[in-house]
């Protein structure tokens, strides 16, 4: 078995490529003018739950530790995963997307508020889907959150064995 020390470069790579995931959102927003929708910004929200739950295994260097992060990796990538599809199936089909659940979640968070250049939703949900490199958005989002989870699990099997 090896310690949980030996498994700090995967938390350290979880936490990189979710905080990546958010600055690449905020340069096609602020760049490209990509504005986004409640669930884009629900999305980035959970990017960075993804990357402070990393940083918890990070600061809490034990086995213990290690199965709790990656356990929320493994959660909160599924609730990205769920996000990103609702997104694209649901919400992108809607005329409106206010007061969703993304709506309600990101208001009780405060952070539209606190942190409107990174969470504040600024395009409805239909205006807000479009394709980069020539895929829907949101399954971007949806792919990284299914490799975070991925990685996370396989984490969690080897800390077992």
């Amino acid at each position: 078995m090896r310690s949980a020390a030996q498994r700090m470069p995967l938390l350290w790579g979880i936490a990189i490529v979710s905080l990546a995931a958010v600055a690449a959102a905020l340069y096609t927003q602020h760049v490209w003018d990509m504005q986004p929708c409640p669930w884009c910004v629900l999305q980035r929200l959970i990017f960075v739950a993804i990357a402070l739950a990393a940083l918890l295994g990070l600061l809490w260097r034990s086995l213990a530790g290690l199965r709790v992060s990656l356990g929320l990796v493994v959660a909160l990538g599924l609730c990205g995963v769920t996000a990103a599809l609702w997104q694209h199936f649901v919400a992108a089909a809607s005329a409106s997307c206010n007061q969703t659940l993304a709506d309600r979640i990101m208001a009780a968070s405060g952070l539209d508020g606190w942190l409107p250049e990174i969470f504040q939703a600024r395009a409805s949900c239909a205006e807000a889907a479009v394709k980069l490199a020539g895929l829907p958005y949101e399954f971007w989002s949806l792919a990284l959150f299914m490799l975070l989870a991925v990685l996370a699990l396989r984490g969690l099997s080897r800390s077992r064995a």
